[in-house]
């Protein structure tokens, strides 16, 4: 998986979430976006997964501009999978259907093979019992794995999570993290933007620091996590460790 993205701007309003980012990452199977809250990262990540159009800067994935135009933003979304903080799941539908439906009307799969390969994956997240189930019903550990399910549903190029486990408790986050391992082991690009940072240390091989709306610092997982270069850097992680 290759990323570049050159002098990037998000505003929103008056406001502007990235400020001239630049990132190059030429090959990396998972990329943890890690930063203080507000600083940056879900906006990068929302860029990268083609769900907003910069104001102004250049994105490139695997050699594929992914800019401001709207037909192009939604045929790259079609190769990807997103998974949300708040699940974004459709509570008046079973489990089951929150998974199939997307790949019947969305990828073309007929009703059938749609609901085979849903059946599949509950399976591999031992969700299989719960599957005609609505949300409500379901822990918030048990809708993420559905929302991953969904996400991967389709045989995504990469995978996409913004900060999957934030609203969970320890156990549920546990859940989740080891349900977003599988997919590392199953050889799935991942980009995920995160808090956790054991997680990114450990099945992240490569890390991108962003606050203030600009990248601090970028490299192997251990190595940024463990002795950071910057100061920006080492005050930020020393306060995650603090903690």
């Amino acid at each position: 998986m290759k990323l570049f993205l050159k002098d990037v701007v998000q505003s929103y309003g008056g406001l502007r979430a990235l400020d001239g980012l630049d990132l190059a990452v030429e090959d990396t199977s998972c990329l943890a976006l890690i930063g203080p809250s507000g600083g940056g990262k879900s906006t990068t990540l929302r860029l990268l997964s083609g769900l907003e159009a910069p104001t102004s800067g250049s994105i490139v994935i695997n050699g594929q501009e992914i800019g401001d135009d709207t037909d192009r933003r939604r045929r790259f979304r079609k190769q990807v999978g997103i998974v949300f903080q708040a699940y974004n799941l459709f509570p008046h539908l079973t489990a089951l259907a929150n998974v199939a439906l997307p790949l019947e009307k969305v990828h073309g799969y007929s009703t059938t093979d749609a609901i085979l390969k849903s059946e599949s994956l509950f399976e591999r997240f031992q969700l299989e019992d719960h599957m005609m189930k609505k949300p409500a019903e379901l822990s918030g550990g048990q809708n993420q794995r559905v929302a991953i399910a969904r996400a991967i549903a389709p045989d995504p190029d990469i995978v996409f999570l913004d900060e999957p486990t934030s609203a969970l408790d320890p156990e549920m986050t546990a859940e989740v993290l080891d349900a977003i391992y599988g997919l590392i082991e199953g050889e799935k690009r991942i980009v995920i933007a995160t808090h956790q940072m054991g997680f990114a240390q450990r099945a992240a091989d490569t890390v991108a620091l962003i606050a203030e709306g600009k990248l601090v610092e970028t490299g192997p997982s251990k190595q940024v996590i463990e002795t950071p270069n910057t100061p920006r850097a080492q005050k930020f992680l020393e306060a995650c460790l603090d903690r």
